[in-house]
């Protein structure tokens, strides 16, 4: 029986590939795993039915025989820990991964949401300039970290991990912004992760659901 994840019925993203559960169906196309997408709508979310699979509201879910889950994350660490492909062969490495995994989700993408929902929510507040300014300082600050413990390697920590598919999710939020511009090695780390095949898969999927969708 293949998983089950939920998914917006249509994406706020307008098919850019951000939504959450793009690493999702990114690492389920890394381990070769198929599975099943159920749209959900904003309304439908906060119902009920979809509240029991995720306390929040919010997407993905991944649903697979008496196993439900919620959070991006865990479910990235869930499907690489039941296939193989995602993590490194020593137990070392693995931990490493997994660490990558949380510096991605707690320590980069904090300060880039947070970008983000100034620049729509304080729009034409005057405080906005200051706050955006002190936001992008401490995203360069941890950009800059990266990048210097990236180095010339393709990836963080040797080979492709579930580590890497976290990072560069999260990093893809700074595409068409220019916070990216002097970090030619994380621009290039970011491409090379949008390189692999199962990356387009996956995108391609997210991205024909949502021209699929109606408008409304």
């Amino acid at each position: 029986m293949a998983p089950t994840i939920t998914v917006f019925e249509r994406s706020p993203d307008r098919g850019r590939g951000l939504a959450r559960d793009m690493p999702v169906r990114w690492a389920l196309e890394e381990v070769g795993q198929p599975y099943d997408v159920r749209p959900v709508s904003f309304g439908a979310m906060k119902q009920p039915a979809h509240l029991g699979l995720h306390p929040f509201g919010q997407i993905p879910t991944f649903e697979h025989g008496d196993l439900a889950l919620f959070e991006s994350g865990s479910i990235v660490l869930h499907i690489a820990d039941h296939h193989p492909g995602l993590w490194p062969a020593d137990p070392n490495g693995r931990a490493r991964a997994v660490t990558w995994m949380f510096a991605a989700l707690s320590t980069i993408e904090p300060p880039i949401v947070e970008r983000e929902t100034a620049t729509y929510a304080e729009r034409g507040r005057p405080w906005l300039p200051e706050h955006l300014g002190l936001v992008e300082q401490r995203i360069g600050d941890r950009l800059t970290a990266l990048s210097e413990r990236l180095g010339d390697g393709d990836w963080l920590d040797g080979d492709f991990s579930a580590g890497d598919l976290m990072m560069v999710s999260v990093l893809r939020r700074l595409e068409g912004s220019t916070l990216l511009d002097g970090y030619p090695r994380l621009s290039a780390y970011i491409a090379r992760g949008k390189a692999r095949p199962a990356f387009g898969r996956a995108f391609a999927a997210q991205l024909a659901l949502f021209t699929a969708a109606p408008e409304g």
